[in-house]
């Protein structure tokens, strides 16, 4: 039986497709139209977005999923972030390889500083409708064996085996471990254990997503919705937002270190953040395209910067990135090298650690990527100075080197 509803206000059809729009809903099951349907009839829905804590590294593609939550949640909908403090010591299995499984404290840990990085962007404050937090080994620690196998009954292997990432590592010959296929299992039990109408996650969520609609159906008999979105990613390369790719801009940084993650990001990218990360007004966006990519993603860096941040910060990053960069002085806190009697300038960088080696040094110079405080390029790898001297490496690195 479907519990019973309580009515919102209605909710205008051209807000809450700007609403999937900013948000970039992909996909939506059963489908987009009885999705819209279901919310334009004033249904008030259970929603909610789950985040296994394997790490503390949040970007801000982490950050739009939140944010459109919150725009969900403002409608009036009851909406849970749910920390997978469980499934986070299990790993949701990975293209390359088992992911290493957390202990309890690691966790613990991970999940405390998640809420206090999200607090800007999502209300749990509101006195009418604060948006919730869970953890999922309130019940999934609790389930019997004899659980798990009803459970599992309700799939099969080639259902699994099935996704994308399991066949990239079979055709690659790496292993695939038996509890990696209880992971989708455990997901889709949340979406029971809380007894949600929807849920939210990222297109790299979908399979886990759907096995939760399996199971509600089945055990509850009741449909969920499964919201999917896009993943922020470099609309010409494809590249993801991502640490390990140089691309991830992180939000537990300083204001002015926020604002020149996202200045360094490249033009095309300028788009993609005014859609999903900012809440500029959408009919402003050609006109601030129009303006140049400078302006256009000191805009965006600027609102974006002001949510986690404050007005008054942001515009203290501004103006210390105008000053730095594009007015070409020199930061304040510029990192010092001392170079010592008979040392070379590539070991002097490589200890401090500026560069990681003389073959980064050498590319560097040979790019034209080395310049001195009066923007005269180094063009020798072999450079000495002979005295104090600023250098400007690549687009972001100062450095003042003590001869």
């Amino acid at each position: 039986m479907t519990k019973a509803t309580t009515q919102l206000p209605p909710t205008d059809r051209k807000q809450l497709e700007e609403i999937f729009a900013r948000g970039s809903v992909v996909e939506a099951f059963p489908s987009r139209e009885e999705l819209l349907s279901s919310m334009l009839s004033g249904r008030r829905l259970k929603i909610y977005i789950g985040f296994d804590p394997t790490s503390t590294a949040l970007h801000i593609g982490h950050a739009k999923n939140l944010m459109f939550l919150e725009e969900l949640r403002r409608l009036g909908h009851e909406v849970v972030v749910l920390f997978g403090d469980f499934t986070a010591m299990i790993g949701d299995p990975d293209k390359a390889a088992t992911r290493r499984q957390l202990t309890p404290e690691d966790v613990k840990k991970n999940v405390a500083d998640w809420v206090r990085q999200i607090k800007p962007i999502i209300d749990f404050e509101d006195k009418t409708n604060p948006a919730k937090i869970a953890y999922n080994s309130e019940w999934l620690a609790k389930l019997t064996f004899t659980d798990v196998v009803h459970l599992a009954s309700n799939f099969t292997v080639q259902q699994f085996i099935e996704r994308d990432l399991f066949q990239k590592r079979l055709k690659e010959g790496n292993p695939i471990h038996l509890h990696e296929f209880m992971y989708p299992l455990m997901q889709g039990y949340d979406s029971v254990a809380m007894d949600v109408d929807a849920e939210l996650c990222g297109t790299d969520q979908i399979f886990n997503a759907l096995a939760g609609r399996t199971l509600m159906k089945r055990l509850k008999n009741k449909d969920k919705f499964v919201i999917a979105l896009n993943l922020l990613a470099n609309p010409k390369t494809g590249e993801l937002m991502s640490k390990s790719n140089g691309t991830g801009v992180f939000i537990d940084q300083p204001a002015a270190g926020l604002y020149g993650a996202i200045m360094a990001l490249p033009d095309s990218m300028i788009e993609p953040l005014f859609m999903n990360c900012t809440r500029l007004p959408m009919n402003e966006k050609e006109a601030l395209m129009s303006k140049g990519p400078r302006d256009a993603k000191a805009a965006v860096a600027f609102d974006i910067v002001k949510r986690f941040h404050g007005e008054a910060e942001a515009k203290k990053a501004q103006e210390a990135w105008n000053a730095t960069f594009a007015k070409g002085a020199v930061p304040e806190d510029v990192t010092e090298v001392s170079l010592k009697s008979g040392e070379s300038l590539a070991d002097a960088l490589i200890k401090a650690p500026i560069v990681e080696s003389k073959t980064e040094w050498t590319r560097l110079v040979r790019d034209g990527a080395v310049r001195t405080e009066k923007d005269e390029k180094i063009d020798d790898p072999k450079f000495a100075p002979t005295g104090d001297t600023v250098l400007k490496i690549g687009k972001r690195r100062f450095v003042r080197v003590k001869a």
